[in-house]
């Protein structure tokens, strides 16, 4: 099953995007499988393979885990439907 997630991450670093849209497969240690990252100028990188070159693969956290604050106060998360993912992928907007 895929899950879609949209991460917000409040107060992100400069230059850090403050909301990350995931495509996860629970099926698969909830592993992405693509994701975007959307910039606080409104600018979205797709990222087709988000262990390209990774040294160490970690799985994405459940909307419950982020909303419990497991990995950080600064993280919110919420799931979305697939077709805000695939519209925001396609249209490089958000």
């Amino acid at each position: 099953m895929i899950e879609y997630i949209k991460l917000f991450w409040e107060d992100a670093p400069t230059g850090e995007p403050p909301v990350i849209l995931y495509e996860v497969d629970t099926e698969n240690e909830r592993l992405a499988l693509r994701s975007i990252d959307i910039f606080a100028d409104g600018r979205t990188h797709n990222i087709p393979d988000l262990y390209d070159g990774a040294i160490e693969i970690t799985p994405i956290p459940t909307v419950e885990e982020l909303g419990a604050h497991v990995w950080g106060e600064e993280f919110h998360a919420c799931v979305i439907e697939k077709a805000e993912f695939e519209a925001i992928w396609e249209s490089h907007t958000y």
